[in-house]
């Protein structure tokens, strides 16, 4: 009977965690002011939502009905491997593209200064 309730507790954990986050990602999507902050939000929340989602239906199956879903399993994992990478590429396309980050941004760490000679004593590397 305990054990019962604990993993009832814990399938209702994951999901409604991840429902929280993935709706904490649409108000990323919503309130931040430029395209990195919202890349930022949509895709820490979103991936954490998915993948608690998908936990939490992996330990419904596993409970419930005795089956070890694996297709589960493998697509958190995918998309643990590829969000990030994605909004990586979406990001960094975006900067060479010019699209301007929002007007209170601070540091840049991309941005070159352009003005400065280069003083490297390094010779040039085919």
């Amino acid at each position: 009977m305990m054990i019962e309730i604990m993993m009832n507790s814990l399938i209702a954990f994951f999901l409604i965690g991840g429902t929280l986050m993935s709706a904490l990602a649409v108000l990323g999507i919503i309130r931040l002011p430029d395209m990195y902050s919202r890349l930022h939000a949509t895709t820490k929340s979103t991936t954490l939502g998915v993948i608690m989602i998908m936990t939490g239906a992996f330990l419904y199956f596993w409970y419930v009905d005795g089956l070890i879903e694996t297709n589960l399993l493998l697509g958190a994992f995918f998309i643990l491997l590829t969000a990030p990478v994605s909004s990586h590429l979406l990001s960094r396309s975006a900067f060479h593209s010019d699209v301007k980050p929002y007007k209170l941004t601070v540091l840049n760490d991309l941005k070159r200064d352009e003005s400065l000679p280069d003083d490297t004593d390094e010779p040039d590397r085919p």
